[in-house]
C-alpha cells in the first residue's frame, strides 16, 4: 500500500481514498495493532466539527476495538486538548479527526504519542506496514470497549489558564474571538471570559458545513471588521481545529504568527530565556531579523509544525513557529496550541502593560506576497524552465529578499513565496512566477 501519512497526518476529500469508512476503520486497528505493543492499550478520540466526523469517529472506534483496544472520546475539542489530555490521562496515544483549515469536505486523522507530541516517523512506519496485513479481529474476550469523557472541555479550560501567570486579569479588555465554526466554540470564549475579559463570539454556530468558511485564522477579514466596528482592544482567531491563532490590533491590522512569536520570544528573553526561535522557509525575514537583534539565534526549519517542533528539540529550544500561526512554547504544551498561544501574547501585554501594537514596534516586516497555484497533478519544481523563472526572480530582487517554491503538505497547490523591500516588487514577481508555474503544471 502508497505510504498515505503526510506531513501531518492521513488527509484527503471525504469519500475517495484514504478518507473512506473503510480505510479508516483498518487505519485505527492498524494503529491500535501498533500502539498497544508501545504500553498501555487506551487511545483518546476527538474531532473538530465536522459533519464527516460522526462517521470515522465511528469507523476509528471499531478498528480500536477490533485491536483490543479501548477508547474515551472526547467530541469536538481542539486539536491540542487531545494532545494535553492524552498526556494527562495516561493513555497510550490520542487520535485526532480534523483537517484543520481545509473546508468541510475534507478530513483527516492525525495521532499523538502518550507524551502528547505528533507520533515520530518511525511509529508512522509501523502503522503502515500493519495497514499491508489483513485485518483480524482480536478474540471476543479482549475486544476493546469505548465511553465518553464528559468533562474534558472543563480538564482543557483549566490547563490553558494555568500557563500564565497566576492572578493575571484580563479585566477592561474587550476581545473578538473567532472559532472558525470549528473545535474551539465551546472553550475559548469561556478561557478568555473566565480571566476576567469582555468577549464577543462570532464563528461558534457549527452546522458540520461551515468550518472555516469565511472565517478563523485563514480568512479574518470579518474578524477585522468586526474589532473596528466594536471598538475592541483586540480580536483573536483560531483554524478550525485550534491550533492555529492569528490576531487583529486595536487598528484593525492582522499581527501574523511571525509577529505573534516575537512577541513572546521579546517577553521570554526579557526575563532570562537563553535559547533561540526556530522559525520555517516561509517566516518573515522580518523576524529573523528581530530575533537577531535581541542577540538570540534563528534556525529555519521545513515547514510544519512537526519540523519546527523537530528542531526545537534537536538544539534544546523552547520557542517556534510558523507565520500561519502554528507557535510552539515548549515551556506551556508539548504541541502548538492557539488558545495556548494566544494567551501568552495577552500575558506579554499585562506584564509590560502596552497593546499588541506597541509591542510589535521593534519588528519591522517586510512585504510578503504568497500565491497558491492549484494543481491537478504532480508538478516538479527542478524542471529548467522553473528554475530559470526563479533565478530570473531571484536577479530581480538584487539580494534583498527571497524567493521560494514548494508544495503544499496537505493541499494539491504549489505555494509561491516572494519577499523584498518593495510591496510592488514582490507583488509582480511573486504573480510572474506564479504564472510561469501554473502554465508548466498545464503543459
Amino acid at each position: 500500500m502508497s505510504r498515505v501519512f503526510g506531513t501531518d497526518g492521513v488527509r484527503g476529500a471525504v469519500g475517495r481514498y484514504p478518507m473512506t469508512p473503510e480505510f479508516v476503520l483498518k487505519l485505527g486497528w492498524a494503529a491500535g495493532k501498533v500502539l498497544g505493543d508501545h504500553g498501555r492499550r487506551r487511545v483518546l478520540i476527538g474531532k473538530d466539527t465536522r459533519v464527516s466526523g460522526y462517521m470515522f469517529e465511528s469507523a476509528l472506534e471499531s478498528g480500536f476495538s477490533a485491536a483490543g483496544v479501548d477508547v474515551r472520546l472526547l467530541g469536538p475539542m481542539p486539536t491540542p486538548a487531545i494532545a494535553y489530555l492524552t498526556r494527562t490521562l495516561r493513555a497510550s496515544a490520542g487520535v485526532v479527526i480534523s483537517a484543520s483549515h481545509n473546508p468541510f469536505d475534507d478530513n483527516g486523522v492525525k495521532f499523538f504519542s502518550a507524551h502528547g507530541e505528533k507520533l515520530p516517523d518511525t511509529v508512522e512506519d509501523e502503522i503502515q506496514a500493519m495497514l499491508d496485513q489483513d485485518l483480524e479481529v482480536i478474540d471476543n474476550r479482549h475486544l476493546g470497549k469505548a465511553e465518553r469523557i464528559s468533562d474534558a472541555a472543563g480538564r482543557y479550560i483549566e490547563f490553558c489558564k494555568s500557563t500564565v501567570p497566576i492572578g493575571m486579569s484580563l479585566a477592561g479588555l474587550r476581545i473578538v474571538v473567532d472559532c472558525a465554526h470549528g473545535a474551539t466554540y465551546q472553550v475559548a470564549p469561556r478561557v478568555f471570559t473566565e480571566l476576567g475579559a469582555e468577549v464577543e463570539v462570532m464563528g461558534a454556530a457549527p452546522d458540520g458545513f461551515n468550518i472555516n468558511e469565511g472565517c478563523g485564522s485563514t480568512h479574518p477579514d470579518a474578524l477585522q471588521a468586526a474589532v473596528r466596528e466594536s471598538g475592541a482592544d483586540l480580536g483573536i482567531a483560531f483554524d478550525g481545529d485550534g491550533d492555529r491563532v492569528v490576531m487583529v490590533d486595536a487598528d484593525g491590522m492582522i499581527r501574523d504568527g511571525d509577529e505573534l512569536l516575537y512577541v513572546i520570544a521579546a517577553g521570554r528573553i526579557e526575563q532570562g530565556y537563553a535559547g533561540g526561535v526556530v522559525g520555517t522557509l516561509m517566516s518573515n525575514l522580518g523576524l529573523e531579523q528581530a530575533i537577531e537583534a535581541l542577540e538570540r539565534p534563528f534556525l529555519r526549519a521545513k515547514v510544519g509544525d512537526r519540523y519546527v517542533h523537530e528542531a526545537l528539540r534537536r538544539e534544546q529550544w523552547l520557542l517556534g513557529g510558523e507565520s500561519s500561526g502554528h507557535l510552539l512554547c515548549l515551556d506551556r504544551h508539548t504541541t502548538g496550541d492557539g488558545i495556548v498561544a494566544a494567551l501568552q501574547v495577552l500575558a506579554e501585554m499585562a506584564r509590560r502593560e502596552r497593546s499588541l501594537t506597541e509591542l510589535l514596534e521593534p519588528m519591522t516586516v517586510l512585504p510578503q506576497t504568497l500565491v497558491n497555484v492549484r494543481i491537478e497533478r504532480p508538478v516538479s519544481l527542478e524542471d529548467p524552465v522553473v528554475v530559470d523563472a526563479v533565478a530570473a526572480a531571484e536577479r530581480e530582487l538584487a539580494g534583498r529578499g527571497r524567493v521560494l517554491l514548494r508544495p503544499s503538505g496537505t493541499e494539491p497547490l504549489i505555494r509561491v513565496m516572494v519577499e523584498g523591500e518593495s510591496r510592488d516588487q514582490v507583488r509582480e514577481v511573486a504573480e510572474g512566477l506564479a504564472e510561469v508555474v501554473r502554465r508548466h503544471a498545464a503543459a
